[in-house]
């Protein structure tokens, strides 16, 4: 902390000072990042799941119900194996799956080349309708 003190000469006394003092500035700036650092509540590092709860239920014997829904690359659905001709004939199979009370997977498979509307069709309609157990297989067919 250095203070600039005249010189005895009187014509320097008339020429502005050049440099800026920035003690009072740094000072201002430390009480400030100090207040800052204090006032922000601690992060905490944790993310919060609801974890599924053990109750060490065996699980089921059964083998669950797959329903398989190809899409071929020009857009054709087939529903097991069997082609769908519309997509109202879609929606009513789908509509039976969902009206169950324990609803049977839906592996949706798509080709490689197909356009993607026509997935999201699919997908958008079992949604809609309230399936809820569906998945799509088949991706390691987009690894290259």
């Amino acid at each position: 902390m250095s203070m600039s003190v005249g010189s005895g000469d009187p014509n320097k006394e008339l020429e502005p000072m050049m440099e800026i003092n920035t003690t009072p500035l740094i000072d201002v700036m430390l009480v400030l990042i100090i207040m800052m650092i204090i006032t922000i509540p601690p992060q905490t590092h944790a993310v919060k799941l609801n974890m599924p709860i053990n109750n060490n239920a065996p699980p089921p014997l059964k083998e669950p119900v797959v329903v398989k829904i190809d899409i071929d690359f020009d857009g054709t659905v087939l529903w097991d194996a069997v082609p769908v001709s519309d997509r109202k004939e879609l929606e009513d199979k789908l509509k039976i799956v969902a009206g169950q009370p324990e609803q049977p997977e839906v592996h949706v498979r798509p080709n490689k080349l197909v356009e993607y509307k026509s997935v999201a069709m699919v997908m958008a309609s079992a949604q809609r309708l309230g399936v809820t157990k569906m998945g799509i297989v088949g991706n390691e067919q987009f690894v290259k």
